[in-house]
């Protein structure tokens, strides 16, 4: 078990209602009999008790896992580590309902829930806005809801989808996620129904756990780099949430190499897609899914491949227990200024974690290098109706047909 490093920003912190009863308050009175009649609680399949790794000793011995009340939060989690600040993640809703109408209700309840009975408590705390996966309009009006409260910090999705998150049906959250300055975190797990690979669902926990990371996540890298989703909304920001990332460095290298033959289908695609990873996406640090005993050269090998002090964002997963993994000796080859990066300022520069702006100044958000984003300005509009209209090439895109790619 990775002890939980102190004075952090740990960008991934899991609460949750302790019942439906708890939520009542918040939801629509419209519903009230609808939960009632239909026995409908909060319960989920995603952290099974029984399972070791969906709980720290220490949570198990507190008795209550995630934490339920701020109180509970505060005793494990908040006077032991004294984070600089922590980003909350609520998953009780991947598995709620696919009726739209009511997964709305409940996102709303879940929403004003956290910013009631954690929020308003402890300056240190930001939430994560749920939405109704299902209904992509409501989804953007929830997130402009609550997208001028500062302390909202994301807006939080599965990483299941019934399609990639890359997809123009999925558009109203980008949009709306670019439009309030928010990233958006793709977190392990999904809905019901919601099969992690193309040829069907899991026999397995187990399996079922090992394909977020491994399957799914891939996948939607690929599909918001080659939907074009990064050339609209230059902006927007996405992080991957107890995903992992040792598996970035090769797919980048199969994405980037195939990019050289192919980009003629998507010439939305106007530079290398390891290019757009690194100036958009983040990954959090639990799990690793790296074994402790990996030797430090093959760890230093792997953070330069992977750009490891630039791209990693310290979370604790707080409170599952992922074993003794090799963050501690991760963080040691990155040397002072690497580990600093990702304990708390790769963080505070991607949630816009620090001092309290004054009214009408704009929170500025940096992420790649200053040429990165003077050529993305510099980009041309990407078209709507792109297979009947042309798209402008870039000089990246020449250099590759001069080379006969």
């Amino acid at each position: 078990m990775s002890s939980i490093e102190t004075g952090a920003i740990d960008c991934d912190v899991h609460v949750e209602p302790p019942s439906m009863d708890a939520l009542l308050g918040y939801i629509d009175p419209y519903w009230h009999e609808f939960i009632r009649s239909a026995h409908l609680g909060i319960g989920h399949r995603l952290y099974p008790e029984s399972e070791p790794m969906s709980a720290r000793q220490e949570a198990r011995a507190a008795g209550s896992f995630p934490p339920h009340t701020y109180e509970e939060l505060r005793a494990q989690l908040l006077e032991p580590h004294a984070p600089l600040a922590v980003i909350l993640t609520c998953v009780a809703t991947f598995q709620g309902s696919r009726n739209p109408y009511f997964e709305s209700a409940m996102t709303t309840a879940v929403n004003d829930w956290m910013r009631t009975e954690f929020l308003d408590r402890d300056e240190r705390l930001r939430g994560s806005i749920v939405v109704p996966v299902f209904h992509p309009e409501a989804a953007a009006a929830e997130i402009d809801r609550l997208g001028g409260d500062r302390r909202f910090a994301q807006v939080l999705l599965p990483v299941r989808s019934e399609t990639p998150w890359g997809n123009l049906r999925y558009r109203p959250i980008h949009e709306a996620a670019s439009r309030n300055r928010l990233p958006i975190t793709l977190h392990a797990w999904g809905g019901w129904g919601m099969a992690p690979t193309a040829t069907g669902t899991a026999s397995t926990y187990y399996e079922d756990y090992l394909y977020n990371s491994q399957i799914v996540a891939p996948n939607q890298v690929l599909s918001l780099v080659a939907e074009g989703v990064f050339d609209r909304y230059p902006n927007l920001r996405v992080c991957l949430a107890e995903l992992g990332f040792a598996w970035l460095p090769s797919l980048l290298w199969r994405f980037d190499k195939d990019w050289k033959a192919l980009w003629r289908e998507t010439p939305w695609v106007r530079d290398k897609p390891s290019v757009y990873v690194r100036n958009h996406i983040r990954a959090t640090t639990s799990p690793t899914l790296i074994p402790g005993r990996v030797p430090a050269g093959d760890l230093e090998q792997l953070a330069e491949m992977l750009d490891a002090g630039h791209m990693l964002l310290y979370s604790s997963d707080y409170p599952h227990d992922h074993g003794a993994d090799a963050l501690e000796n991760l963080l040691a080859v990155l040397g002072e200024e690497g580990r600093e990066a990702v304990l708390r300022g790769n963080a505070a520069a991607f949630f816009g974690i620090g001092p309290e702006l004054a009214p009408g100044e704009e929170r500025l958000l940096v992420m790649g290098d200053a040429e990165d984003f003077a050529a993305a300005g510099d980009a041309a509009e990407l078209i709507d109706d792109r297979g009947s209209r042309g798209v402008q090439v870039t000089a990246e895109q020449r250099k590759l047909d001069d080379r006969g790619a």
